[in-house]
C-alpha cells in the first residue's frame, strides 16, 4: 500500500481530536503526509521512539494500541499461568504518556492479561524493579527517555526486568505487524478493568518497596550519617519522574542539605527551561550552576526525564563547575565502590564491572587495580542484564557495577536496567568520601588521572532525517566496510572489530573470531592505543562515531581527541 493509500485510509476514520485536527492541517503538503505515512514507525529490541504526531510513522495512540496488541496476542500464546502474571506498566512526564499507559491496560485488558499501572508517573528503573517485585511477564514503559519534548516512545520489558529478549522482541514485533488495521483493535473498557481486579493502579506500595532496595546502595552509612547533614548538593529532575522517588531516596540515605532546582522540579513535558532534558547536555545544567554558585554547592546532579541517566557538575578551586562526562562519573563511582568494599573486606575474590564496547579503558584500569575483572558487551543495557542473569545461572562471577558511556549506571541488580535514582544515592556518598578528607569530586577525578593517566572521549552523532535518512546512514557503514581507512588523523589502525562479521583483523592480516553477537559495530584500535567506534543508533536517525584516547596529561588526551573528530569528519565529508 502507498503512502497516499494510508494516509487516505486515516482520513476516514473518526480520529481523536488532536490527531484529526494535525491531519487537517496538513492536507496539500505532501512532503508532511508522505514522512507521515511512508513506513510503519520501527519497532525493534529497544522498542519504538519517535515524533509524536498523526500516522503510521508517529507515535500516537493508535501506533501505541498497535504494539500493545503484538504484545498481547504473542502473551496469548503462552500457557495461561504465564499470561496471567500480566504487565507492569509505568510512564514519564511527556505528552500522552499517562494516556498510553492506561490505553495500552486497556488493549491488554481486552484479551484478559492482567496489568499493573502506576498512579502517576515513575522512573523507568522503577518500572524494571516492578517487573520483578510483582512478578510480572512483561513490563511497559511509556518513555522517550532524553530526547527532546516532540518525542515520546514505548519500551517493552522482559520477566528479568530487562528489556525483552531479542528473541521474544523479534517474535512480538511480528505480531505487531500483523496488524494491518489499527482501528479495529478491542479496547476493554477502563472502569469494568478496574472493577473486575484486571486492572490495579499501583503507587507507594512499591515506592516503599524500591526504596527499602536502594538504601542497600549505600556503603558507609556512617559517612553519609556525618558529612550528609552538611554536604551542599543541588538536584534537577529536569521536568521528569526523579523529583518525587529521587528526594525520598536522598533523604532516607541521610543526605539532608540538598536543594532541587525549583524551575525544573516539576513535571512538564514542554520541558520549558532547556532545548533537550539531557544531562549530557551542558545546558540542561544552566540554572543548576546557577544556584549551585549562590549556594556554593559541591556537587549539581541532574537526571533525565525518565531517571534512567545522570549527569553532573563538580565545583573547581575557582568555583566555576566542570561537567563530568558518563565515563568520568563511572570511573569515580567504581573506584569508590571497590576501595570501599575492599577496605571493608567485603570485595569478593570474583568481582567483576560491565561495560559497553564504546565506553572508556578508564574504568577498567580502576578495576584491574582491584583484581577486579572487566567484561565487554554490545551497547544497550540489556546485555549487561545478561551478564547479571548468566553471572546468577552460574555462580562464577559477582556483579559490582555496569555502564555505558551515554551516563547510565548501575550498582545494584535489583533493577535491570540503568538506574539513575541508585546513582544519585551512590555519587552524593562519593562526594560525601572526599569532603571527608577536605577534597571535592574534582580533587578526585584529578586524583584518578594522575594514578591511571588521563582519558578523553567524544561521542560525535550525526543525524540523517527522512526517507533518505536511513539509506545514507547504510551508505556510510558500507563505504567503512568497503574502503576500511587505515589511518585516522596519521595514525595507523593495528586492528578493526567488525562486529557484525565476527571478525578482528589485524594489520599484518591475521583474523580472530570475537566472541559477541551480531550487531552492526566497527570498532578500530589505533598504534597509539586511541580506539574508534562507529555504530548506527537503534532508536534514532542517527550514526555515532565513539572516540576514545589517553595520554600522561590532559591537554595531549584532549589534543589527540580533537584531531581524531577532524579526521572523521572529513571522511564523512568525504
Amino acid at each position: 500500500m502507498s503512502w497516499k493509500n494510508t494516509y487516505e485510509e486515516w482520513d476516514k476514520q473518526t480520529l481523536v481530536p488532536d490527531l484529526r485536527q494535525e491531519l487537517d492541517r496538513m492536507k496539500g503538503n505532501d512532503e508532511a503526509l508522505e514522512d507521515a505515512f511512508y513506513t510503519p514507525l520501527e519497532f525493534g529490541t529497544a522498542g519504538m521512539r519517535g515524533v509524536l504526531g498523526v500516522g503510521i510513522n508517529r507515535v500516537n495512540v493508535y501506533t501505541v494500541r498497535q504494539a500493545t496488541e503484538g504484545l498481547a496476542t504473542f502473551m496469548d500464546t503462552l500457557d495461561e499461568e504465564t499470561k496471567r502474571r500480566g504487565v507492569a506498566i509505568s510512564y514519564d512526564s511527556r505528552h500522552h504518556s499517562q494516556e498510553f499507559a492506561f490505553e495500552s491496560a486497556r488493549v491488554l485488558g481486552a484479551h484478559g492479561i492482567p496489568t499493573y499501572v502506576f498512579e502517576s508517573l515513575r522512573p523507568t528503573p522503577e518500572l524494571s524493579f516492578t517487573v520483578r517485585h510483582l512478578h510480572t511477564y512483561a513490563g511497559i514503559m511509556i518513555t522517550a527517555s532524553h530526547n527532546p519534548k516532540q518525542y515520546n516512545g514505548y519500551k517493552i520489558y522482559g520477566e528479568d526486568g530487562a528489556q525483552m529478549p531479542p528473541k521474544e522482541s523479534d517474535m512480538i514485533t511480528k505480531y505487531i505487524r500483523a496488524v494491518t488495521d489499527l482501528f479495529a483493535i478491542k479496547l476493554a473498557d477502563q472502569d469494568a478493568l478496574i472493577e473486575d481486579g484486571i486492572l490495579q493502579v499501583i503507587g507507594d506500595e512499591v515506592d516503599q518497596a524500591y526504596l527499602a532496595e536502594v538504601k542497600q546502595v549505600t556503603i558507609d552509612s556512617e559517612l553519609v550519617a556525618e558529612e550528609g547533614k552538611t554536604m551542599k548538593l543541588i538536584f534537577t529532575p529536569l521536568h521528569g519522574t526523579g523529583a518525587m522517588i529521587g528526594e525520598k531516596a536522598l533523604r532516607q540515605a541521610g543526605f539532608e542539605n540538598f536543594t532541587m532546582v525549583p524551575q525544573q522540579a516539576q513535571p512538564d513535558g514542554d520541558f520549558p527551561t532547556v532545548v533537550k532534558p539531557n544531562p549530557e547536555d551542558p545546558e540542561a545544567f544552566n540554572l543548576a550552576i546557577e544556584l549551585g554558585k549562590k549556594e556554593q554547592a559541591d556537587l549539581l546532579i541532574g537526571v533525565d526525564p525518565d531517571a534512567d541517566r545522570l549527569g553532573a557538575a563538580v565545583r573547581q578551586p575557582n568555583g566555576e563547575y566542570q561537567l563530568l562526562t558518563g565515563n568520568q562519573i563511572a570511573a569515580v563511582m567504581l573506584n569508590y565502590i571497590l576501595k570501599a568494599r575492599k577496605n571493608a573486606g567485603t570485595l569478593p575474590a570474583n568481582a567483576v564491572a560491565v561495560k559497553s564496547v564504546v565506553s572508556s579503558e578508564f574504568a577498567t584500569k580502576v578495576a584491574a587495580n582491584y583484581g577486579v575483572g572487566m567484561i565487554n558487551v554490545l551497547t544497550g543495557f540489556k546485555f549487561i542484564a545478561e551478564q547479571i542473569h548468566n553471572f546468577e545461572l552460574h555462580h562464577d562471577h559477582t556483579f559490582m557495577f555496569g555502564f555505558e558511556e551515554s551516563y547510565g549506571y548501575l550498582e545494584r541488580p535489583f533493577v535491570r536496567d540503568k538506574d539513575a535514582i541508585q546513582s544519585l544515592v551512590m555519587l552524593a556518598e562519593v562526594a560525601a568520601h572526599y569532603r571527608k578528607e577536605g577534597k571535592n569530586l574534582y580533587d578526585g577525578l584529578q586524583e584518578l588521572f594522575a594514578e591511571y593517566g588521563y582519558f578523553a572521549e567524544k561521542t560525535i552523532a550525526k543525524t540523517f532525517d527522512g526517507i533518505e535518512g536511513a539509506a545514507e546512514i547504510k551508505n556510510l557503514m558500507t563505504k567503512l566496510r568497503e574502503e576500511s581507512p587505515v589511518d585516522f588523523a596519521g595514525v595507523k589502525v593495528a586492528a578493526v572489530e567488525d562486529i557484525q562479521a565476527g571478525t578482528k583483523k589485524y594489520a599484518d592480516g591475521r583474523v580472530e573470531k570475537i566472541d559477541l553477537p551480531q550487531s552492526n559495530v566497527l570498532k578500530y584500535y589505533l598504534e597509539d592505543e586511541t580506539w574508534i567506534a562507529v555504530r548506527p543508533s537503534g532508536t534514532e536517525p542517527k550514526i555515532k562515531f565513539y572516540i576514545g584516547t589517553q595520554a600522561d596529561t590532559q591537554a595531549q588526551a584532549l589534543e589527540k581527541r580533537d584531531e581524531f573528530e577532524s579526521a572523521i569528519n572529513a571522511f564523512i565529508a568525504g
